[in-house]
This record gives structure tokens, sequence and C-alpha cells, in this order.
């Protein structure tokens, strides 16, 4: 008998499943009125599936126009499960992994090893431990066998133009498009640049003690295991429910570490699902998993910083300039819809204070798939490809617009810029 919890890994066993999902999830949406039996099959095998299809079921957990509205509610609920607690690997596998990356026996590794995963994940999970020096620790260990699943889902078109559509890369140039993808997703199976990225956001976050980052234990990570301090807290569901200013400053911390980040730090980390983020006292957040990060070309983040500018300083026509540079648009109808589209991404800068809601972010992506339709019937002479480096940034957008629209508060996103567009100029960049 077929075991269905265990990690399909090649082509045809993951296809299999994934279009055996499509057939049940389809029937379910029918008779299931409201939609609940296909949500929970839908993340029954994309949980058992991990790795990028694993992934496409995170975004549909938590980002807010991915699923049809009549369904949205059957499918969070459902697919939410993902964010914390995907099918485990056996302890057996756990400990074999990590002697045979490490050197040596579990035990004199660490004085203390909990056999049950604190969360697993898509393509790895997470255990307690504690070093001989008592430093509490969170062990990131992959899972048997997902690097060959992830290589299937890589090299499996439909994937990645599942995943891809749902991001907005049909306006994209598809061959530099799947290249930027399998780059991004092959970088989330090495722990080593993982750690080095995790150092990056420490150091430019350093001086923010809002901004938590955990600290690397050097010694214990290698390609395939990743060590870090452990972080308690509360989750962002309890978050959610504490008093408007608590969430508010938290919403402050958020977009804060996310934009300079950017503009500072010139990279951006496109995984902005909620289970990455531990709350502290406080303003302070804890960020975890720094395995999907793009580092933004000089060019584009030059054009970036001015674009930022131009919305802080409500200066329309600069903003439309630079948008339309940044993209390296042609002249007409598809210049006037990107222009469009970026100018609502930045609505809360143009006017902050501004509460991001559900709606809103939604929004975002209906207007996306609006222009997409459009820009297919426009002549060639207008038609232009976006660069494929934006992909990962509406992921980073639309994920982290849904994440502001759950802790419902109104910021002055304007004001936190500043802050840190001052410290562009004082670097002279």
């Amino acid at each position: 008998m077929t075991d269905e919890r265990k990690l399909p890994t090649g082509r045809i066993g993951r296809f299999a499943r994934l279009a055996a999902m499509g057939v049940r999830t389809g029937a379910g949406l029918l008779m299931d009125k409201d939609g609940g039996g296909a949500a929970k099959q839908a993340a029954e095998v994309l949980g058992t599936l991990r790795g990028i299809a694993a992934k496409v079921g995170q975004m549909a957990s938590y980002v807010d126009g991915v699923v049809p509205e009549a369904h949205r509610d059957a499918y969070e609920g459902a697919m939410s499960k993902l964010r914390a607690q995907a099918p485990q690997s056996t302890f057996t596998e756990v400990r074999a992994s990590i002697e045979s990356e490490l050197g040596a026996p579990l035990d004199q590794l660490f004085s203390e090893f909990s056999e049950e995963p604190m969360a697993s994940a898509s393509i790895g999970q997470v255990h307690r431990a504690r070093m001989p020096g008592g430093l509490e620790v969170a062990v990131k260990v992959q899972h048997t066998g997902i690097s060959a699943a992830m290589e299937s889902d890589l090299a499996n078109a439909s994937i990645l133009e599942g995943l891809t559509g749902a991001l907005g890369g049909r306006r994209f140039d598809s061959k530099n498009l799947l290249a930027v993808v399998r780059e991004r997703f092959r970088e989330e199976l090495d722990y080593e640049l993982e750690a080095k990225r995790l150092v990056h956001f420490a150091r430019v976050n350093a001086h923010d003690p809002t901004v938590k980052i955990p600290k690397l234990i050097a010694e214990r990570s290698t390609r395939r295991v990743l060590t870090t301090e452990l972080v308690r807290g509360m989750t962002f569901e309890e978050a959610c429910a504490l008093p408007e200013d608590r969430r508010r400053a938290y919403a402050e911390t958020l977009w804060r570490f996310v934009f300079r980040g950017n503009l500072v730090g010139g990279t951006f980390n496109a995984d902005p699902h909620p289970g990455n983020y531990i709350f502290q006292d406080g303003p302070q957040i804890a960020f975890l998993d720094f395995g999907c990060c793009q580092v933004i070309p000089r060019e584009h983040l030059l054009a970036a910083r001015r674009i930022h500018v131009a919305a802080l300083a409500n200066d329309d026509a600069a903003f439309r300039t630079n948008v339309s540079a940044m993209v390296h648009a042609k002249p007409g109808r598809l210049e006037v819809l990107a222009q469009e589209f970026t100018r609502a991404c930045f609505e809360p800068l143009f006017a902050s204070p501004y509460r991001v809601t559900r709606s809103y972010a939604a929004g975002l992506v209906e207007q996306m798939k609006d222009m997409t339709i459009e820009a297919r019937k426009l002549p060639e002479a207008e038609f232009f490809t976006m660069p494929p480096q934006m992909l990962f940034m509406n992921r980073l957008q639309f994920g982290f617009y849904s994440v502001l629209a759950r802790l419902d508060v109104a910021v002055d996103f304007a004001a936190i810029e500043r802050g840190f567009l001052d410290e562009i100029a004082r670097l002279g960049e």
C-alpha cells in the first residue's frame, strides 16, 4: 500500500499528486459550499510534497488576492497549517544528517537535543537544542530527499508557471524569469549562503533596537544544517490580537526592517510569511529565515531609491519618470499601466499615515492581473518585458502588505522612511 505521507522526490510522482489535487479540489469546490473540503485536501497534498509545491500553499495561506474571495476563509484556515507544521523527517534521519554534516556524534555536538521538531516547513525542520556551554539554540536540518524533490519541481514547468503566474510572471521575460526562479530556490538549499545573509541583515540593522536577528552559531552550521540562538516570543496571530498601539509599533518595525534592507542594505528578503516573525516585548521583532533573498542590482537600487524619494515628496511626475526608467518601459499604454500599478503599491507613502487593509492588498493582485490581460492585447511597439528580478519583489510586496493588513493599524510610513533615507545620504549614496 502506498504511503501518502512519504515525500515523493521524482518528477512523475510529484506531478501525479498535484494533478490529483487539482481534480479533487475542483470537485470539492463544486460540492462543498464553503470550499473547506477542497482546502483541506490541498493542504494535505501540498504539505506532503513540500519543496516549491508547499511554498505555493504557504502563499495561499496569507497573501490576499491569490485565492478566490468566495473560498478565501476556507483556504486560509487549512493552508495556515503549512506555516508551522508540515510533515516531518524522522529523528533517525535528522540525527544521521547532523552527524554527517558536522562530523561528530550528536551528543558531543549538543548537550541537549529535542527529538521532536519545533516546526517543520517546506525545506527543513527546526529542533530545540543546547550547546555544551549552556546556550539554547535552534537547529534547522534539511528534509531527507528535499534536494531531489526541489530539482523535480524546478524541472516541472507547470509548477513554476503556476507560481510565477500568481506573482505576475506573465509580464516578464520567460526564459530569464525561470532562470531567476530556479536560482533563488536552489539557493534556499544552501544554508551556508543563508548564514551569510543572516550576518548581512544583522549588520544592516545593528543599531536598530526594534530588530533582532538571531546570532549565528557558525561552528554548528554547514550547507544542510543551520544553528542559531533560540528566540522565544509571540506568534503573528497572538500579536494581531494585541491593543492597537502595540500592533502599530510592530507594523512600524516591519516596514523599517523591509525597506531599510532594500534601500540601505541593497538586499530584500522575498519570503515575508508570518511564521518568519517572532514578536518580542515592546516594538521588537525577531526575524527568521534568510533563505530566499535577492541582491538588488546597483542600477535597480538607485532607481528604487529615487522612486521612494519622489513618493515621500509627493512628486507624482518624478515618481512616474523613475518607474519607467526602472522597468525600461517603452512609451505607450503598458508604460502607463506599469506606472499606475506601481503608484498604487506606493499609496502607503503618498497618503501617509495609511492603514493597509486586506481589500487594498488583494486589489493590488487584481490590478496586476488586469494589467497582464490588457498587456497581451497591445501592439508589439508598446510591449516590453519587466526585469525578471522584479518577480520576487512582487512576492515580497504582496506578502508583506497582506501581513500588515492583519495588524490593521494606520501608520506614518513616510516618517519611518525619512529616517533611513537620511542614513543613505550620510553614506553618500
